[in-house]
């Protein structure tokens, strides 16, 4: 229905104009290269994060290793408008760590904007890590000891280990994780809405104000703008899927 009513013009009839008043009003297609980087850094900082976050949990005994998933449990539980209001507490113009950084002369602290690109940029690497951390902690389970064994005895050392033994098999779930991080913070509405609310362009809040309009509502436009977003999550998936079947037609040939 959402995609159906994309085409349909609010006095009936099939049109192409919602669309085209996407990507030609500054507006929304501002709103859609906002959205698409700030998904894609938030997305990159969150797997390097959790790429070390996994390596360790690997290692780990298990008594650290169960307190360390808990706590990943809860915090990747903890999203939306909670997460926001916790921030704002803490690092807000009068938050916790930003008077500590005042009174400590912390510059970073003192200076940081919360309600700013950085701000959200950092409220949203809050919530990719630990999902991403999860996923891909079962992964690197699946790296057997002997593999590095074999890399010693070859005379390989630790970072041949990991470039040409580890990696190439993590690969495909780091992909994976990868187009889930983007389509999860693509999607994500509450956290940016609480925290900035229509101070900052983005996708979900400008297809929200289509519904929910104090004066009228432009459910076409709004679903067209719904279907755009769609696409960009399904290319994010494709993209991963390409570049896999790339490396392994490479490494059959």
């Amino acid at each position: 229905m959402v995609v159906l009513r994309s085409f349909s013009a609010p006095g009936g009839g099939v049109t192409l104009d919602n669309f085209a008043d996407i990507f030609t009003k500054r507006l929304y297609r501002q709103a859609v290269v906002n959205s698409v980087l700030v998904s894609i850094f938030s997305a990159l900082i969150g797997i390097v994060i959790a790429f070390l976050g996994a390596k360790a949990a690997h290692g780990a005994k298990t008594p650290l290793r169960n307190f360390f998933m808990s706590v990943l449990n809860m915090s990747s539980n903890f999203a939306g408008i909670p997460l926001a209001f916790s921030f704002i507490i803490l690092m807000g113009n009068v938050g916790v760590l930003v008077i500590l950084g005042r009174q400590l002369g912390i510059g970073f602290l003192t200076d940081f904007n919360l309600y700013s690109l950085n701000g959200l940029l950092l409220t949203y690497v809050y919530f990719q890590v630990p999902l991403a951390t999860l996923l891909l902690i079962p992964a690197f389970d699946g790296l057997r000891p002997e593999w590095r064994e074999s890399v010693s005895l070859l005379g390989g050392g630790s970072l041949t280990y990991w470039f040409r033994v580890a990696v190439p098999n993590l690969l495909p779930s780091l992909l994976g994780t990868l187009s889930i991080l983007f389509a999860n913070a693509i999607a994500a509405y509450a956290t940016a809405y609480a925290l900035l609310q229509n101070n900052f362009n983005l996708l979900p809040i400008r297809i929200s104000e289509q519904f929910v309009g104090e004066v009228t509502q432009h459910r076409e436009f709004g679903s067209a703008l719904a279907v755009v977003l769609m696409v960009l999550m399904v290319l994010a998936n494709v993209v991963s899927n390409l570049i896999l079947k790339g490396r392994r037609g490479g490494g059959r040939s």
